[in-house]
């Protein structure tokens, strides 16, 4: 199988890259002269072609890797709705904005609003699969409307804030706030967590779907799932309760 387009870094952003519009609309048949022409606006140069900022390479195969350091590309794969997008390090903020399908897989850590809402928007992801292998920033996932989300590392303050539905993960450590004023939807906590104070406590089990999701992450994404979290048992917490009230807090736990 063709490993797809590679885009390979020419030399270290110096200034923030708004990657928003380089995967916008249909992309996936796009070989590398084409993507080459799509625009980049570049703080303190303005738009730019792709190709000045990048060396590409390969043939289409619905398939793009990133190469290099995107700590200052933002908005990357935003309202991504098809193929695979593979990051080889780390992405700055509002990767993945609003993304409606397809994958985004971010091997290092992402910057804040991964998944999320763009500011005039009411809804952010809205289906597909993003997978961060390292920490992600803040309001990750806000607004989430559909879709998996799956952070390998931990997650700042706000993580599904307002999610209206979707599936969140996270391995590590969580920060304040998570779900808050969420009206439905899942956030699943392995690491350690503060559950908001308008959230309750429902019942303690093993979810079912839970396991099939945690072998599917690891066999696909090689997420680090451990035995325990087949093995434990989770604490189930319904909220946000100043909202709807419909979503939950799944809390891993060795009892």
């Amino acid at each position: 199988m063709s490993e797809g387009v590679v885009a390979r870094l020419r030399q270290r952003l110096r200034h923030q890259a708004d990657l928003g519009e380089v995967l916008a609309g249909g992309w996936t048949g796009l070989g590398p002269s084409e993507l080459a022409v799509r625009p980049v606006y570049l703080e303190g140069s303005g738009t730019v072609p792709l190709g000045e900022l990048f060396d590409l390479r390969g043939e289409p195969a619905g398939r793009i890797r990133f190469e290099g350091d995107l700590a200052r590309a933002d908005r990357l794969a935003a309202g991504l709705a098809e193929g695979e997008v593979i990051v080889e390090g780390s992405v700055g903020a509002q990767a993945g904005l609003g993304m409606a399908g397809g994958t985004l897989r971010i091997q290092g850590s992402a910057g804040p609003l991964a998944g999320a809402a763009g500011p005039a928007a009411r809804r952010g992801m809205t289906g597909g699969e993003l997978i961060i292998r390292g920490s992600a920033g803040a309001e990750t996932g806000a607004r989430m409307r559909r879709g998996l989300l799956a952070i390998g590392g931990q997650a700042e303050a706000y993580a599904g804030h307002a999610m209206i539905a979707g599936t969140i993960l996270i391995f590590g450590d969580a920060g304040p706030d998570v779900g808050l004023w969420s009206k439905r939807g899942s956030v699943v906590a392995l690491g350690a967590i503060e559950i908001p104070a308008t959230y309750r406590y429902a019942c303690t089990y093993r979810p079912a779907h839970l396991g099939l999701t945690l072998t599917r992450l690891r066999a696909r994404y090689g997420l680090p799932v451990k035995k325990r979290h087949f093995a434990g048992r989770y604490h189930r917490y319904s909220g946000d309760l100043a909202d709807l009230g419909k979503g939950e807090i799944l809390e891993w736990t060795a009892e």
